[in-house]
């Protein structure tokens, strides 16, 4: 993903202007790189220890943060746009498991927060030399407040557009064909009950009916074993 950002972001240009390539390529690198550091320094303060699905998801924040605003805004402005998405994915993961959101890979921690915090750093970072006639300066290098309040409106009004849209597309959906699984394909995994196939070969299956290795090897309770506690409440649709 970080390899493919340098076609995404540069290749938006839409010219073959080598300036402006460069400087957006050089401006999406260095915000990545300043998000992983920065996500690696939260990650150990708050969880004692550095963690590397945090570093991981620190350098994707900062190439969700840089996405909007690569194009008008300085190398050191992407630095710290980098470093503050980092901290952000961060919280956010750490955020959204506390209210038992879930969302196993950070995804909305990534590109909802981070995105919106990228959308917002055009208003607050641009810079009007960059890109003449088009966004003028940010809230930071004397422009006001009106590029950051239009960046506002753009963010809220696409919100709540996709919102509302989803909502009524999900109540169709669970009206007709629905949207859950049953508990015990839930416990042994939606990779099998979905796809039909293992995600994870070499990880041990749990089931209501206790535990069993997913491939050969592995050592696992017989299929008739006592269920952990945990497998047995989510058997009875203890998980809504």
């Amino acid at each position: 993903l970080w390899f493919g950002w340098f076609g995404f972001n540069p290749g938006s240009t839409m010219a073959a202007d080598p300036g402006a390539i460069g400087r957006i390529a050089v401006a999406t690198n260095t915000a990545a790189a300043a998000a992983a550091i920065s996500a690696s320094i939260t990650a150990w303060v708050l969880l004692g220890k550095p963690d590397l699905g945090m570093i991981l998801n620190g350098a994707l924040a900062g190439l969700v943060a840089i996405t909007a605003p690569c194009a008008f805004v300085s190398i050191p402005s992407s630095l710290i746009i980098g470093l503050i998405a980092g901290i952000l994915v961060v919280l956010s993961v750490l955020f959204f498991d506390r209210v038992k959101i879930d969302d196993p890979v950070g995804a909305t921690s990534v590109h909802l927060v981070c995105g919106i915090f990228g959308t917002l750093s055009v208003g607050l970072f641009a810079q009007g030399e960059f890109t003449p006639n088009t966004t003028g300066n940010g809230l930071f290098f004397g422009g006001g407040a009106s590029l950051l309040m239009a960046q506002l409106a753009g963010v809220a009004s696409v919100g709540l557009f996709v919102f509302v849209t989803s909502l009524v597309f999900w109540k169709i959906i669970k009206a007709t064909v629905g949207i859950r699984v049953s508990a015990e394909e839930e416990i042994e995994g939606l990779d099998i009950g979905e796809h039909g196939n293992i995600a994870y070969p070499d990880f041990v299956s749990v089931t209501a009916r206790g535990f069993s290795p997913v491939s050969g090897g592995g050592r696992g309770l017989a299929a008739g074993a006592p269920a952990p506690i945990g497998a047995t409440e989510l058997s009875k649709g203890a998980v809504s």
